[in-house]
């Protein structure tokens, strides 16, 4: 049985859930077994929170939080320094960050030596396409993910994400352009260590 654990480390309102969520309906159309789930509590908008993706070619018969992901995805940098965003992480396992350091400077200063690191600007991707102070980067990190792994085919993210703003944003299609700039780009500026 083939399964693949993700864990999403944002902050209250960057849209962690949302990206998880993305890319469990990108697999579903795959014809593969998923779950995403957030964990959250009452936390305020920018509280640390975690989100978690299944994805498997069998029925999931478990139900609980993901304690050894294969990927750790992680929409705000600073969290690194909070958040033991790699408690669990198998070994061999990759880690996906929002920022502009390098994934050797990050494998150096973090320890980070036993797994694949991958880095993305993020957010000055997803700012420049929507021409915002406060962008969404959690599109952003989806195309990173699928550049470190391939999880799900874009074609089905992309898809997803279109049909998403059309339910979600009805008569605004400069939503799903956008978040599809934005997953190409950040697909094709993710690197490795």
């Amino acid at each position: 049985m083939t399964l693949i654990e993700i864990r999403w480390h944002g902050r209250g309102g960057q849209g962690a859930w949302t990206a998880s969520w993305m890319v469990a309906m990108a697999a579903l159309k795959e014809g593969k077994h998923v779950q995403s789930f957030p964990e959250f509590g009452p936390e305020r908008m920018g509280a640390p929170v975690r989100a978690y993706t299944r994805i498997s070619d069998e029925p999931i018969q478990i139900h609980c939080g993901i304690y050894t992901p294969d990927a750790v995805v992680i929409l705000d940098p600073t969290l690194v320094d909070i958040v033991p965003v790699t408690e669990g992480l198998k070994e061999g396992g990759v880690i996906i960050v929002n920022t502009k350091k390098s994934p050797d400077e990050l494998k150096r200063e973090k320890g980070w030596e036993k797994f694949r690191v991958f880095t993305v600007p993020a957010t000055e991707i997803a700012a420049a396409v929507f021409k915002t102070a406060i962008p969404p980067t959690n599109t952003a990190m989806i195309g990173a993910l699928l550049k470190a792994m391939e999880v799900v085919k874009l074609d089905h993210v992309l898809e997803v994400v279109q049909e998403w703003a059309k339910e979600r944003f009805p008569g605004r299609p400069e939503i799903a352009e956008n978040n599809i700039r934005v997953i190409k780009e950040a697909y094709e500026k993710a690197r490795e260590a």
